[in-house]
């Protein structure tokens, strides 16, 4: 179980915003186009800014394997970082563990663009797929210190009055016993529920057409993917916010 209010969140200390960017899957351009954006805003504040990356790197899109080359690549310190794991992620690092078991289901989520980003020619065939081979072949491709980052992903990341996390918590649930797979995995009845959870819960994960901003959540996947829309939150400390998008105006709230 994870107590979310306890959640290892060392930058947080001194943070004076956090910004939160959504999921990538796969494009890079957008990624880039998104940190630009970030830049200009970080020198307009000034301050301690914290990114919060909210998982969903890979998959999808056509540059998996280079959106992690790129995020290992990032100082940390200039501004801090965070990284969150995402249900992808998760699942690839499944699948490297038990192919045969996590492999179909895998691929229905886009891991044939990833493999191919790594060098990988899947199969056209999956009702005929040798799991074991086709994740030893992307294991051989696999750069040890992506298979690291992966590893080193984090749940979730608090600060003031804010709770970033991939997916969203259980409702059901109180703060000190959600478990791993609902920070990476929920969507109902995390979605439609109004609960208070004590802290705004800022998610990735569902897709939707634009920003969901509701009193307990904002939800920030935007379906960069096919949308060429990456949205991120910029979180102040008195709880305002304002949205960035590749391709779109900032708006404050």
């Amino acid at each position: 179980m994870v107590d979310v209010r306890q959640i290892p969140s060392p930058e947080a200390q001194d943070a004076t915003c956090v910004y939160a960017i959504g999921d990538v899957h796969g494009r890079l351009d957008l990624l880039l186009q998104m940190e630009a954006m970030i830049a200009q805003d970080m020198a307009r504040r000034g301050g301690r800014p914290v990114v919060c990356h909210l998982g969903d790197y890979i998959d999808r899109g056509p540059s998996s394997a280079e959106v992690i080359e790129h995020l290992m690549g990032l100082p940390e310190d200039r501004p801090r970082r965070v990284f969150l794991k995402g249900n992808h992620e998760d699942m690839m690092l499944h699948f490297l563990d038990e192919p045969a078991a996590h492999g179909p289901k895998w691929f229905k989520w886009g891991a044939r663009e990833l493999m191919q980003s790594y060098g990988v020619e899947p199969p056209e065939d999956l009702e005929t797929a040798d799991w074991t081979a086709l994740r030893d072949r992307l294991a051989a491709r696999l750069p040890a210190a992506h298979l690291a980052f992966l590893k080193r992903l984090r749940l979730g990341f608090a600060w003031r009055g804010w709770l970033f996390v991939h997916a969203g918590l259980h409702p059901d649930h109180p703060a000190e016993a959600q478990t791993e797979r609902d920070l990476m995995w929920i969507r109902e009845p995390f979605l439609s529920s109004g609960r208070d959870f004590g802290l705004r819960v800022v998610h990735g994960h569902t897709v939707v057409e634009e920003a969901v901003i509701a009193p307990n959540r904002i939800g920030l996947d935007t379906g960069a993917y096919r949308s060429g829309r990456l949205t991120a939150l910029v979180a102040e400390p008195d709880g305002r916010f304002a949205l960035l998008q590749t391709g779109a105006a900032a708006e404050d709230s």
